[in-house]
């Protein structure tokens, strides 16, 4: 699906913000932040602005169009990715990574939410990375 159609999807008129700022999300699966998508996108729109960026990711999560993540404290990052699905947050180099959501996740429709509609879930994740833990093992090998 192109960008142009997630947007209409998601009953957002398209404006070149609009477009670009969606357009980043879909091809960067790395949950970019206001500040990041802002650098990015920025020299090639003079007229964007941090608001601007930080509106239209509010929009986007708003209509179901992108997630908003609160996994890391510090910052609010987004995801283009609106399948269920979990984060692992890498408490060494601060990556955020996609978890596939398997079978053993117990689904709201399955649970007694006592008469509440649920509307959103997270399933956030945090400790090392495969990479990370990998890096610390070569150091300590070359250090022997």
């Amino acid at each position: 699906m192109n960008v142009i159609e997630q947007l209409q999807n998601h009953n957002i008129k398209p404006s070149v913000q609009r477009i670009a700022i969606m357009g980043y999300l879909m091809e960067h699966r790395t949950h970019p932040t206001v500040d990041e998508i802002y650098t990015a996108l920025s020299p090639s729109i003079p007229t964007l602005s941090k608001t601007t960026v930080y509106n239209t990711l509010k929009l986007l999560s708003e209509q179901g169009a992108a997630q908003t993540l609160t996994i890391d404290e510090r910052n609010t990052c987004y995801d283009a990715d609106t399948s269920t699905h979990a984060h692992f947050l890498c408490r060494h180099c601060g990556k955020i990574y996609d978890l596939s959501n398997d079978n053993n996740t117990k689904k709201v429709e399955d649970m007694n939410m006592d008469g509440h509609d649920v509307q959103e879930i997270h399933f956030y994740y945090k400790g090392i990375c495969k990479q990370c833990i990998e890096n610390e093992r070569l150091i300590k090998i070359k250090n022997n």
